[in-house]
């Protein structure tokens, strides 16, 4: 199963990059994992991997255990125009109680269960016969007598002729496929009325008189290795399995279907199997009750976050493999012991590519113009408090491989990144937003960062009032909007508390809205510490 690597909600450019690249390490290490995202990447983002032509990753909206996640049952599927009798023996070889019928692309056309093959030999027309020759031939081990017939669809009125011929005059015709010992009068008059087809038994050797017959007449003739009973016994089943398939109401549930939606659709119904399919109808499998009591998991690696509130939906349901992060230890628990890297560095990507090192893997032009990218973008090209000399030593050496202007790139990334031309207030609230935890209550914090200060100020008061809306209706104990001036170095912030002095409590500022604070560019060294610092003191 492929492992999925993925960061926060909201991506930002670290959490984006560091996705790619450590998907990568993982992968050239001998591991099979893709890089995704958990929503819209930025448009620094976007403008990262376009300048290194890395395609955007996958888009994932939640890691819940789908029916694809689960060890089901690969069935074998038969084509409609199998026998009845063959059906049955696959089952029995294979021990299955449902058999799918699929046509030539494996699209499931229906199912027939063991029930249905012992309805059909209870309550069967067993008069009517719609097969092949080929079917009857290997079900009755039969012999083609006729040369110039090829096969074809018999379909007509069985006749068990044990009579002597005169009483049969006039009862048998050409709708009749008939069952016949070494009877060659009632043989001659069955030819002679132009038969469907003569099924023989224990002849071995027919006369070539009533072979020329049936070749001239195009009749088939086939003689079988069975006695008259067992094969009147036995002829029914040689009929096509379309004949008894189920075809409507069949209850099937998609791959791409979650297993919280199909475990009441399971419970209501109490059929033994149901069908697997993907698009197109395309038969995957079946799946039972016993698949979903210990069902599998995806496969997740997390990088630049180790919180749930962050993580995709149904993480809980996610098999986690490793984390890569440089925050604060979150909520995240684990049922096995997993590699869990963490450290103390402004971004995720400097952790990432001292692991490219250890482990002797040599960086593309383009995995290490993310890691690079990466780094800039978290440390604000090292502005930022969380910097630190690991990850300067890292962007000396990513750009040994990148020969890059680093002040032109930064500069040119982030008036890409920040631009907010074109995006509402709520776009840009969610752009970089995250939900911490306050002892009992919650916060959300989102932080935008800017070169065009002014667009921000402009729209104050619909920021203001977004900010009060979204104070309502998530019940946060503080909702906080850092907006980040990147050449003054510093935040302005729009806010709602449920305590009006914890703002100026934590950042020693006047409690009005847009509040200047002086060096306040970090929302996980500075503004989280200090507002936890804060809380403690005013409670």
């Amino acid at each position: 199963m492929t492992a999925l690597v993925f960061g926060h909600k909201n991506p930002d450019t670290d959490s984006v990059t560091s996705s790619i690249a450590f998907s990568n390490l993982k992968n050239m290490l001998g591991y099979n994992t893709k890089p995704c995202i958990l929503g819209c990447i930025s448009k620094e983002s976007k403008f990262v991997l376009d300048y290194f032509k890395v395609p955007v990753p996958l888009e994932i909206k939640n890691v819940k255990t789908q029916v694809r996640d689960l060890n089901y049952d690969v069935v074998p599927g038969i084509k409609p125009d199998v026998s009845i009798l063959s059906a049955y023996n696959l089952m029995e070889r294979l021990n299955l109680k449902t058999l799918p019928i699929v046509n030539e692309h494996n699209r499931l056309l229906g199912i027939i269960t063991m029930k249905d093959i012992a309805m059909e030999l209870i309550t069967g027309d067993f008069y009517r016969l719609h097969t092949s020759i080929t079917n009857i031939i290997n079900d009755l081990q039969g012999n083609l007598l006729v040369n110039n017939i090829t096969d074809k669809t018999l379909d007509g009125r069985i006749s068990v002729i044990a009579y002597y011929h005169k009483t049969i005059l006039g009862s048998i015709g050409q709708d009749d496929i008939i069952i016949v010992g070494d009877r060659y009068d009632i043989i001659e008059y069955a030819l002679s009325t132009s038969v469907k087809a003569i099924i023989l038994t224990n002849v071995t050797d027919l006369p070539q008189k009533y072979i020329d017959m049936a070749e001239e007449k195009n009749i088939p003739i086939i003689s079988v290795g069975l006695d008259t009973y067992t094969t009147a016994k036995l002829i029914s089943q040689c009929n096509y399995v379309s004949s008894i398939m189920k075809q409507k109401g069949i209850v099937k549930f998609n791959e791409n279907q979650y297993l919280d939606e199909i475990k009441e659709e399971m419970m209501a119904t109490q059929y033994r199997n149901y069908p697997v399919v993907k698009e197109d109808n395309i038969l995957l499998g079946f799946i039972n009750k016993k698949h979903i009591i210990s069902p599998g998991k995806k496969k997740v690696l997390l990088v630049d976050h180790n919180e749930y509130a962050q993580s995709a939906d149904g993480l809980a349901e996610a098999e986690i493999l490793e984390i890569v992060d440089h925050h604060k230890i979150g909520d995240i628990a684990t049922s096995v012991p997993i590699a869990f890297r963490n450290m103390p560095v402004g971004s995720t990507c400097t952790i990432i590519f001292e692991m490219y090192r250890e482990n002797n893997i040599d960086l593309t032009w383009e995995m290490a113009g993310l890691l690079l990218s990466g780094i800039i973008s978290d440390t604000l090209l090292f502005k930022s408090p969380t910097t630190t000399e690991r990850d300067r030593l890292a962007v000396h050496s990513l750009n040994s491989i990148l020969g890059l202007d680093l002040e032109q790139f930064a500069m040119e990334m982030f008036k890409v990144g920040t631009s907010l031309e074109g995006s509402s207030v709520e776009e840009i609230f969610y752009k970089d937003f995250k939900e911490f935890s306050l002892e009992e209550y919650k916060m959300g914090i989102s932080q935008v960062f800017t070169l065009d200060i002014e667009d921000v100020f402009n729209r104050e008061r619909q920021f203001t009032e977004f900010v009060s809306e979204t104070h309502r209706n998530k019940g946060y104990f503080l909702t906080l909007l850092v907006v980040t001036d990147i050449l003054k170095e510093g935040s302005y912030l729009l806010y709602m508390t449920e305590n009006n002095s914890l703002i100026s409590t934590a950042f020693q500022v006047s409690s009005q809205q847009g509040v200047f604070v002086p060096g306040l560019v970090s929302r996980k060294k500075q503004v989280v510490p200090r507002l936890l610092e804060a809380y403690n003191m005013i409670r």
